[in-house]
């Protein structure tokens, strides 16, 4: 193979693009079975989905080998297998949904009076009610109740089992009304909450990795029948290497509207999935049910740098030097850039989506590209100095 050559392949393999992933694979993928004979600690196989029973798992928790059993089978399950599973009665006792529930819903009654109206990154506006970072605002409306939903050994269990130790929970609460619109199939985060051309500036081994970063849960509040538009699965699709980018293009939105599973939820269940699967939350066609899920999503502890940086501090002692570079031309763009780089925040997240929410995408605009964006303006430091602090302020929960 001459030298072109083989730099082309390497290049064509790690930097992926637009038009990345052979459908005819996909479809081959996707095409498989769930053989219940893989998964002897399931209760079943629904649909290509693998079910468990919450009672049987809590039996299992007791037995520190019987449990680790059980998380190895869901980490194969989530990797190799369909990529998502469902535990029945995965919270033991009702009545804790239930009191969660109310809170959930005085707190969307308080923000719609105080004037928040909460959007979501893959449905149309006023589609549903959600509550970002429910997690923490159930926790200060009521410790106990909150103590209690957490201390559930599913949750719990299924957390510990794809991130291991030091696993950081967040949730959102998402209440689809009768009516509300399905959401676009889709990947989640990270990469997932990324347009295609952001996509494309991180290499396929990050395209790899993203899927281990975190796991997706949900657990429902009330019964879901097929009609309240419970979430769409594509089972096996999180295998499929280029799926970030080629998952939005109309080919594999076509195959999964006709080939995607769905499974009715009874309150207190929860499902499970790799944040890769390609899924999305489905039509509420009913006239009277109010789906309301708890939706989970799970870090990994492993997801954050050594050091603490002081980025807001360091943009505003940093920006004045490159504003003067950039009126002399000292520095060019490329260089400012690396500069910039090295010394502002590059990422949207973690972020408070109540005060800070996306705008123009799926994600809120990063300090970075407020730096560039500022200086391409030349805007004086003491307006850039006041922008990253109204910044700062918004990220705060």
């Amino acid at each position: 193979m001459d030298t072109q050559t083989l730099s082309s392949r390497r290049r064509h393999k790690v930097w992926l693009d637009k038009d990345s992933g052979n459908i005819e694979a996909f479809k081959a993928l996707v095409s498989q079975k769930t053989n219940p004979a893989d998964w002897p600690l399931a209760t079943g196989v629904e649909k290509n989905v693998l079910i468990y029973d919450g009672i049987k798992l809590r039996d299992i928790a007791r037995d520190p080998e019987r449990r680790r059993e059980l998380m190895a089978e869901w980490v194969e399950a989530f990797s190799s297998g369909p990529g998502v599973i469902v535990i029945k009665r995965a919270m033991a006792d009702l009545t804790v949904i239930d009191r969660a529930t109310e809170v959930f819903n005085a707190i969307v009654k308080a923000e719609k009076e105080g004037g928040k109206g909460a959007g979501d990154h893959f449905a149309k506006p006023g589609a549903n009610d959600r509550i970002w970072n429910s997690l923490q605002k159930h926790a200060l409306a009521d410790p106990e109740n909150f103590a209690r939903y957490y201390a559930s050994e599913a949750i719990a269990m299924v957390s510990e089992a794809w991130l291991g130790a030091g696993y950081q929970m967040t949730a959102q609460m998402n209440r689809v009304n009768p009516g509300g619109t399905a959401q676009k199939p889709h990947r989640d985060y990270h990469l997932g909450f990324m347009s295609p051309e952001q996509m494309q500036a991180y290499p396929g081994h990050i395209h790899a990795i993203s899927p281990v970063l975190t796991l997706q849960g949900a657990v429902a509040h009330c019964d879901m029948p097929l009609e309240s538009g419970p979430t769409l699965f594509l089972p096996y699709s999180q295998s499929f290497f280029e799926g970030y980018l080629a998952f939005g293009r109309p080919e594999f939105q076509a195959h999964f509207a006709e080939h995607h599973v769905q499974l009715p939820l009874s309150k207190g269940d929860a499902v499970f999935f790799n944040p890769a699967l390609m899924h999305g939350a489905g039509n509420n066609v009913s006239t009277d049910i109010w789906r309301m899920a708890n939706l989970l999503q799970v870090s990994s502890a492993f997801g954050r740098a050594m050091e603490t940086v002081d980025r807001d501090a360091m943009a505003k002692a940093v920006y004045p030097a490159l504003l003067a570079a950039r009126k002399a031309g000292s520095m060019t763009q490329a260089e400012i850039a690396n500069a910039i780089a090295s010394t502002a925040e590059g990422y949207a997240f973690p972020t408070n989506l109540d005060s800070d929410p996306p705008v123009g995408g799926l994600a809120p605009k990063t300090q970075n590209t407020m730096m560039a964006e500022a200086l391409a303006a030349g805007m004086e430091p003491g307006a850039f100095t006041a922008l990253v602090d109204t910044q700062a302020a918004k990220r705060k929960a």
